[in-house]
């Protein structure tokens, strides 16, 4: 396999949505940017990231996960570090402290009830108090675009995904944490542990804004991401 030794972003979205939540970012480098959608990939977050790097080319990605896409983003690093040019990670925590009860309710409420009651109940939550109605609209749009079964298999990953809380002190590529300050999974305060950790860590917070930042603040996430692009092709 021909690989480019130009940087690239590789997209991964977080639960419920899927690839197309990355419209807004898509054109930030037009023909090497890539966002899977992950359901279809595998069962676990680790058969994600071993799907992902089959499927795409490059050799100096950029990594862009929020929430269970930053668990899957956190796989690749451990996978394929010396594929893997920066990880940004948002609404990600490395740490996972197993939560059964929750996981069957999930699991119960979506094979019962179905994928509108569960958005309800567990993803609308997470955006900030001042998201834009539209765009919280529109995030549930893309949710009720995915079947129960593709969301079921996203949810097993996700609480059944690797604590990975020792990895990041051994990351050696940049490690850009960026949280909204309303976000309450992880939150500021365990992204900003999670970015200290890392050799090259930073950390931005996010005014007004919940877990879902590449949907409540594009244009925040875009300048950030840029200032990446720059430092890979410097």
């Amino acid at each position: 396999m021909t690989r480019t030794k130009k940087p690239e972003l590789l997209f991964l979205h977080p639960l419920p949505l899927d690839g197309s939540m990355w419209a807004g970012q898509m054109d930030l480098l037009p023909g090497a940017s890539h966002a899977p959608t992950l359901y279809g990939l595998g069962d676990t977050v680790e058969e994600w990231a071993t799907s992902v790097l089959k499927v795409v080319d490059g050799d100096r990605l950029i990594v862009v996960g929020c929430s269970v896409g930053g668990s899957c983003a956190i796989e690749l690093a451990i996978a394929a570090p010396e594929r893997v040019a920066a990880l940004v990670l948002t609404g990600t925590k490395a740490d996972l402290r197993p939560d059964p009860e929750l996981h069957a309710a999930a699991l119960q409420m979506l094979r019962e009830q179905g994928v509108e009651k569960a958005w309800q109940t567990y993803w609308a939550p997470l955006f900030s108090p001042s998201a834009d109605a539209g765009v919280v609209a529109a995030a549930k749009t893309i949710a009720l675009g995915q079947s129960a079964e593709a969301i079921t298999r996203g949810v097993t990953a996700f609480h059944t995904r690797p604590s990975r809380s020792g990895l990041l002190p051994t990351v050696r590529c940049p490690v850009i944490v960026v949280v909204g300050a309303d976000d309450v999974a992880p939150g500021p305060k365990i992204s900003a542990a999670q970015a200290h950790s890392a050799p090259q860590g930073r950390l931005h917070v996010i005014p007004d804004c919940g877990h879902y930042v590449p949907l409540e603040r594009p244009e925040r996430l875009n300048a950030i991401l840029r200032g990446v692009i720059a430092d890979q092709v410097r």
